[in-house]
């Protein structure tokens, strides 16, 4: 059996209930999930996933080569059944012509005559958070049922190690509480709480709770992160660019609280069930918040909010300007109580 995975990070995440429902369904099946490079680090601790198979698709006619090799290696496996979670017309195009008996998905994007196990998303789904979206696919398409509480990640114990390790060569004051911020977003600026706001951030957790932080991000993040530690006064730890998603979930395991803006490090952290603050701005939270029982979302609801823009055809971006850092603050207090 083959699982097509999504392609953003917090997709993933979102996703895995739905993943789970179906090893929970299929207990002898071998699972295999297709999943981009970069994101397949996500898995090394999930011991109930049998194979990870990691692809890219370069750019120009490299981009032709790569896909008929993930074609090839499709049919080499021959799988019987494939659930499509993307609903890309190419996720389906590769599970037919590798040879998968029956594939199932949402009839979106032109390709219903490629899945032989098709429904239609309800109004009443895309209305909701999406972690329904996948579930309710599954139900429609194959009868599975699912549990939108079954998000918990598998950490990969040593991953955690070499995280332990990496910071006790980083720390100031390794008794300290430690929090990690993830300062970017791929999305565009209008998911990006500003700079100056990241660095007075930084300076307050020191005040306030004596924390260090860790700043997180992709590699090509790492500047931004790099500007906002050299603008705050205490500093921090820049992180951006250094770990595989294995090793980021790892690092949010062993962290005191997490704080930043709608992002796939948001989804891993609320999740994992650390305290969580998200900061949302063009996008809507009760699509896409983060899951988890420690989360809090900070979000400005404007009359033109949410306009899902990657940037603000006004150019004020007052949804995020707005939100100051000491409303970040007293989340973390408050979620400090909560069990």
């Amino acid at each position: 059996m083959l699982v097509k995975e999504v392609n953003w990070l917090g997709d993933i995440v979102i996703s895995l209930p739905a993943l789970k429902a179906i090893r929970r369904a299929l207990p002898d099946a071998h699972l295999s999930v297709l999943v981009k490079e970069e994101f397949a680090s996500f898995f090394d601790g999930s011991g109930w996933v049998d194979e990870v198979i990691g692809y890219r698709v370069s750019r120009g006619a490299r981009g032709l080569v790569d896909r008929c090799s993930i074609i090839d290696g499709i049919r080499h496996r021959k799988h019987d059944l494939a659930v499509l979670f993307p609903n890309s017309f190419e996720s389906a195009l590769w599970a037919a012509l590798g040879g998968v008996t029956y594939r199932a998905g949402f009839a979106r994007d032109g390709r219903s005559l490629l899945l032989t196990h098709r429904s239609t998303p309800s109004a009443e789904v895309l209305g909701t958070h999406q972690v329904h979206y996948y579930l309710e696919m599954l139900r429609e398409t194959l009868g599975i049922e699912g549990d939108a509480d079954d998000y918990a990640l598998d950490v990969h114990e040593p991953y955690r190690l070499d995280v332990r390790q990496w910071l006790a060569e980083r720390r100031r004051r390794p008794q300290g509480r430690l929090f990690v911020l993830a300062p970017a977003a791929a999305y565009g600026p209008a998911k990006e709480w500003p700079m100056d706001r990241y660095a007075a951030l930084i300076d307050l957790l020191d005040i306030h709770e004596g924390a260090e932080c860790v700043l997180i991000g992709a590699p090509a993040e790492r500047a931004r992160c790099e500007q906002i530690a050299a603008a705050s006064k205490s500093g921090a730890i820049v992180g951006a660019g250094e770990a595989n998603i294995g090793e980021v979930i790892a690092l949010l395991s062993i962290a005191d609280g997490f704080a930043g803006n709608d992002s796939g490090c948001m989804h891993l952290a609320g999740a994992l069930g650390i305290p969580t603050v998200a900061i949302f701005g063009s996008t809507n939270p009760n699509r896409t918040g983060p899951m988890g029982p420690k989360t809090r979302v900070i979000y400005r609801k404007l009359e033109c909010s949410p306009c899902l823009a990657r940037t603000c055809r006004f150019g004020h971006y007052n949804c995020l300007t707005q939100i100051e850092p000491a409303e970040l603050i007293d989340a973390m207090t408050a979620m400090r109580g909560t069990p």
